[in-house]
């Protein structure tokens, strides 16, 4: 069911906004690479699940954020763990790319996703496949041990021409590892209006203790409490 949507920042508005307008493009682009954007929703005590999944904190205007920025985005990029989880599919924008991160090589080839030539994978060297995924899927191998992030990314262009836009849509300890390695240029988040408790994981689950400056770019808020922010890199990301 719709719910409507009124802007708080940059000016507050009382009239009703249109998701699509509101998230029309991502908050800016790099010349030489490409730009990266995470999409993310948490409760307001900083969970990002419930019951190990993320439905339980969304909403249909969540979902349609999710929907709007996955439709300009050239390539999203996801841990293996969050596929499973959320059962991600063919993507509906033709010509899209999902990238699975995976250090462990846990994957199964036979999904839709993967049988459909969309999805691909981001492992280390050290990472161990079976040789029906070696041959079927396209496979970027960077770092010795574990995935150099920052090499996989600067990696993706050559694999998806003309990629301009790139989201990242967790999980966790996933974001945490792109945030440490300095490339994300904007953060799309969702504040549930809950608090759900529990050891479940925040934004940023683990990894290496860093500090990064963003700015507020722009806030709604909808009749049922829930915010959507976006928030700019206050200085641009070292480059891959």
């Amino acid at each position: 069911m719709h719910v409507p949507l009124r802007r708080v920042l940059p000016a507050a508005d009382s009239t009703e906004i249109d998701l699509a307008d509101a998230y029309a493009a991502p908050l800016g682009s790099h010349e030489d690479r490409p730009w990266v954007g995470l999409c993310m929703v948490a409760s307001i005590d900083g969970s990002t699940v419930v019951d190990g999944v993320s439905a339980g904190l969304s909403s249909p205007n969540d979902s349609g954020v999710l929907i709007q920025l996955r439709s300009i985005a050239d390539v999203i990029v996801v841990g293996a763990g969050t596929v499973r989880g959320e059962g991600y599919g063919v993507p509906k924008r033709p010509g899209q790319r999902i990238g699975v991160v995976t250090n462990s090589g846990s994957i199964d080839p036979t999904t839709a996703l993967f049988e459909s030539g969309a999805g691909f994978l981001i492992s280390s060297e050290a990472t161990e496949l079976d040789s029906r995924i070696e041959r079927d899927l396209d496979v970027i191998r960077v770092g010795a041990r574990s995935v150099d992030l920052r090499g996989a990314f600067a990696h993706i262009p050559q694999l998806c021409p003309d990629v301009s836009f790139i989201q990242v849509e967790g999980g966790a300890t996933l974001n945490a590892a792109i945030a440490a390695a300095d490339l994300f240029d904007e953060l799309n988040v969702t504040t549930s209006p809950a608090t759900v408790g529990g050891s479940g994981p925040r934004l940023f689950h683990g990894g290496v203790d860093h500090t990064r400056r963003y700015e507020l770019a722009q806030m709604l808020v909808d009749d049922e409490s829930f915010v959507f922010s976006r928030w700019a890199r206050r200085e641009a990301p070292t480059s891959p």
